[in-house]
């Protein structure tokens, strides 16, 4: 970080994955060199988190994530009327299901997964609502030699229709899907990719998205599906975050998993999201 004078403070949050970013204010006006800098402890940490940015209302908030690439639509929920490649993330008091509910990576069924995703929050409730986060890179790094070398040439077929995923999906559209929507989205990705800026390599499945290995049967698949779906998400290799008014969490989809915890029904969670465009996986 030579050359940056920001009076930045960087708090660790696990041994893998997160940290916390005090003493700045997010803004789509930074220089360049903040932005830099930002950049730097996303990559090293693989999701990042910020405090009382309240002020950051959609319109900045898109602006803001246009800093650090190009800002797309979700393929399924229509965005806000005045930024509409944010999308509102909410769960009301009489739900019990929660939007993306268990451990996934966003849209790994595109063929161009995102870079990365921005979520502030606007309302949270009283207790729980945290998300977990995980390090992809942490789970293959320790990976047998034996595991790599089975794994390394693989490719895995991910899905928008998978069923656990569907089901925290179909509420939203019968009022808030886009206009011309594909009702599923299916491509084959590497079952471990390449950082295209690290060059670091992470496992790249996901309980959410990944049905099969591309050229066997899901019976097939599933044993080693499980075993990696496990491992993942060993403890070891994951981050917590609370959520506070305010709060934003900025984490790299390429090498990292995310899980919203629902442990709070009977009250509102109401969150903003934006995706950045991302690469081919390779």
């Amino acid at each position: 970080m030579d050359g940056f004078a920001l009076p930045l403070t960087v708090r660790r949050l696990s041994g893998a994955v997160g940290a916390e970013i005090g003493g700045i204010r997010l803004s789509p006006d930074l220089p360049d060199h903040t932005i830099a800098q930002l950049r730097g402890i996303w990559l090293e940490h693989g999701v990042v988190f910020f405090r009382d940015q309240q002020h950051l209302d959609a319109p900045a908030l898109a602006a803001f994530a246009r800093r650090f690439g190009e800002v797309v639509e979700y393929p399924f929920i229509k965005g806000l009327a005045e930024a509409p490649e944010v999308i509102p993330v909410v769960k009301l008091e009489t739900e019990t299901v929660n939007f993306g509910g268990l451990w996934h990576s966003d849209t790994a069924y595109l063929d161009r997964p995102p870079m990365a995703t921005m979520l502030i929050a606007r309302e949270v409730p009283p207790y729980g609502g945290d998300t977990l986060f995980a390090s992809g890179i942490a789970a293959y790094e320790t990976l047998s030699p034996g595991m790599r070398r089975l794994l390394d040439p693989l490719r895995a077929v991910n899905s928008s229709a998978k069923a656990d995923v569907t089901k925290t999906r179909e509420d939203r559209l019968k009022d808030t899907a886009r206009a011309g929507a594909k009702q599923v989205y299916e491509v084959e990705h590497p079952v471990v990719r390449t950082h295209p800026e690290t060059g670091r390599r992470a496992l790249y499945v996901n309980g959410g998205h990944t049905l099969r290995f591309a050229g066997m049967t899901v019976a097939e698949s599933v044993p080693l599906l499980d075993f990696l779906h496990a491992h993942q998400v060993r403890p070891e290799f994951t981050c917590r975050f609370s959520w506070t008014p305010g709060a934003l969490a900025f984490w790299d989809n390429r090498c990292v998993l995310h899980n919203p915890v629902n442990d709070y029904h009977g009250h509102r969670r109401v969150m903003h999201r934006v995706t950045l465009a991302g690469d081919v996986p390779a």
